[in-house]
């Protein structure tokens, strides 16, 4: 029978036509403008219907679904949401077929006398958060043009010119950071489409469109000649409130960010904020705009929503470094060639640190909060990172291709993207030890302008590599900046000495400050990780977290248990946290309930050093550097 299956499968792929290659990408003019028109009204459905014209000339074409996403960092194209393609020429439907090696292709063969393609298909968004991020709901929608474009093979994207338009539900309002245009009088666009100027296909991807019912829009550089918005849009118009020392903390951002960096590379800058607990959130860079998403109380909640506040200067931030200037392993030509993601402690760590110091800078958080940002941070990689015994920051670049931000069983051993938050450190080190090496007359502020600042008003990408961020580095004081990088990056231990060279060290106490707190009850966990290693959740007890080899791991406790119970009580946090206060003092083990799986089961966790939550101290008799670092310009 084996040998039958076998002959049936070697005759069939002997018929089977051999797949055509996927043409390399050519930095040549493309010929012919795509035209795009995405129908975004079926809300009931959450679907978005596309049409299609692109120009080809008779014989072999393959056409291209993004797949390597900017920002990402990882080959995420959603293309499980692709659906219902159709390609015609002269009116007749043609017969494609999908790469056997790589799905994001499809192989078609244009037909003599035709001169373009159409092409139908849907993007079908999710309809539950476990299918993906929500991009629709029946109060807003989120429309990135990757999702909904297929675009040809054997060209770089900056060389394709495409028109796009869109469809939106009756009043609603938009903000993007394409242009309009409203000559454009296709015939074909769907009626009421809202058409754009014409732009290189690399800028489409790279200008996603936010559009909602309850919209406002902000002006963030009054009076200035490079205009700088604020657009919101809100599950309902009472997010949408803000007040007078709200607004004044973000614009006071965008001036922090043209001190830092000494330019602009952008005509127009646009923030798009959606404040939903429906919409999926979201924190994605532009080069004239970004993507953010947030709780619906961003603004009306404003002291429980501290934690998300770095987010807009983060974002910001990347249009500098990221988009002007971005890591040359990163600038590939189109987006279905393989990016490299080495630089992340870079391009993400680098705009980590100037995201929390732009928020402390602007108002957007208090010192006392930017301190216990930091402070939690710090926490987080001396006492609950013990997968530095295996890894170093370098290697978790390789995390967004690798682990996809799918859930880990063991996070903090596992590891994943810490090239943000302990690259965020290690870029704190490179700050004090530059004004060190200059007696406090230099920082990573002058870095900042020297190596982002360039050509002031330039729209054109420039690379960079390791060796050109030493070099800039050594410039501004001279030092072995690629020995001191390296040993940070590559080390088999978390980056903690430049709290101390800022004049600062790492506390504990047995209680948590407001800004903790806060950050839990958003994150709607409660974390007892640097006491016996262990975060559950708010809802139902779900045990989110085990730290490896921590005292709960060595009591049998395994993450997605669930606890039932606290020495014979019922499990509530402050029940938790009172048997860690009285175990410090006691003689018996912590005894917790827990549930795993059908199993019940009884874990003795003998832990005695009492409650943990993270502060931060002065050093005495040394240079406070941080609140120098922290202070607006």
């Amino acid at each position: 029978m084996r040998a039958v299956l076998a002959l049936a499968v070697l005759l069939s792929a002997s018929v089977l036509p051999a797949h055509a290659a996927v043409p390399a990408p050519a930095d040549t003019p493309y010929p012919g403008t795509l035209k795009l028109h995405v129908d975004a009204t079926d809300l009931d459905h959450r679907i978005f219907r596309v049409h299609e014209e692109i120009p080809a000339s008779p014989g072999a074409l393959t056409l291209l679904y993004p797949q390597w996403l900017p920002g990402n960092h990882a080959p995420r194209g959603p293309i499980d949401k692709f659906a219902g393609l159709v390609l015609r020429a002269n009116g007749k439907v043609l017969a494609w077929r999908r790469d056997p090696e790589n799905v994001y292709a499809f192989h078609v063969d244009v037909p003599e006398g035709a001169s373009a393609i159409e092409a139908e298909f849907q993007y079908l968004s999710p309809l539950d958060p476990g299918e993906g991020r929500v991009v629709m709901t029946p109060d807003m929608l989120h429309l990135q043009w990757n999702a909904v474009a297929l675009y040809p093979a054997g060209h770089d994207a900056s060389q394709i010119r495409i028109a796009a338009s869109a469809v939106l539900p009756a009043g609603w309002e938009f903000a993007t950071a394409l242009d309009r245009d409203n000559a454009s009088g296709d015939a074909k666009a769907p009626a009421g489409a809202i058409a754009f100027r014409q732009v290189d296909f690399a800028t489409l991807v790279d200008s996603p469109m936010y559009a909602g019912r309850y919209f406002k829009r902000i002006d963030l550089a009054p009076g200035a000649k490079i205009p700088v918005h604020l657009n919101i849009m809100a599950d309902e118009p009472k997010f949408l409130e803000i007040k007078p020392e709200q607004l004044k903390a973000h614009q006071a951002m965008v001036q922090q960010a043209y001190k830092l960096f000494a330019s602009q590379h952008y005509d127009h800058y646009d923030f798009l904020l959606a404040l939903s607990n429906k919409l999926g959130g979201i924190g994605t860079e532009h080069h004239r705009s970004s993507e953010n998403g947030v709780e619906a109380e961003y603004f009306t909640d404003w002291n429980r929503q501290a934690g998300m506040r770095d987010l807009l200067p983060h974002e910001f931030t990347h249009s500098w470094n990221g988009k002007f200037r971005r890591p040359a392993d990163l600038a590939t030509p189109n987006f279905n060639v393989t990016m490299g993601d080495t630089l992340l402690w870079v391009y993400e760590g680098k705009t980590q640190y100037w995201g929390d110091v732009l928020a402390a800078r602007a108002g957007l958080r208090s010192t006392e909060q930017a301190h216990d940002e930091l402070a939690l941070v710090a926490a987080t990689y001396a006492d609950n990172r013990p997968g530095f015994s295996w890894r170093n920051v370098q290697d978790t670049t390789n995390d967004p291709t690798a682990a996809q931000r799918r859930p880990l069983p063991y996070r903090n051993y596992q590891m994943s993207e810490e090239y943000y938050s302990a690259g965020a450190l290690i870029w704190l080190a490179v700050d004090a030890r530059l004004r060190e090496l200059t007696g406090e007359k230099k920082s990573l502020d002058d870095f900042a302008r020297a190596f982002f600042g360039i050509d002031n008003g330039s729209w054109r990408m420039q690379t960079y590599t390791f060796d050109d961020v030493a070099a800039a580095l050594n410039a501004i004081a001279p030092n072995d900046w690629a020995s001191f990088l390296r040993e940070r990056v590559d080390a088999h231990a978390p980056p903690l000495d430049g709290l101390a060279a800022a004049g600062w060290k790492l506390v504990y106490t047995d209680k948590p400050g407001d800004y903790q707190k806060n950050a839990e009850d958003v994150a709607k966990t409660n974390s007892f990780a640097i006491s016996i290693g262990l975060t559950v959740a708010q809802d139902g007890g779900r045990i989110a977290d085990v730290r490896w080899n921590g005292p709960a791991f060595q009591a049998g406790i395994a993450p997605g248990s669930t606890l039932v119970a606290v020495n014979g009580r019922e499990y509530k946090p402050e029940r938790l946290a009172e048997a860690i206060r009285l175990a410090k003092t006691g003689s018996a083990p912590i005894e917790l309930l827990v549930k795993n799986g059908d199993r019940y089961q009884t874990s003795r966790v003998d832990y005695r050093d009492g409650l943990k939550y993270p502060h931060l101290e002065r050093i005495p008799g040394t240079v406070d550097r941080l609140s120098a670092i922290l202070a607006p310009r």
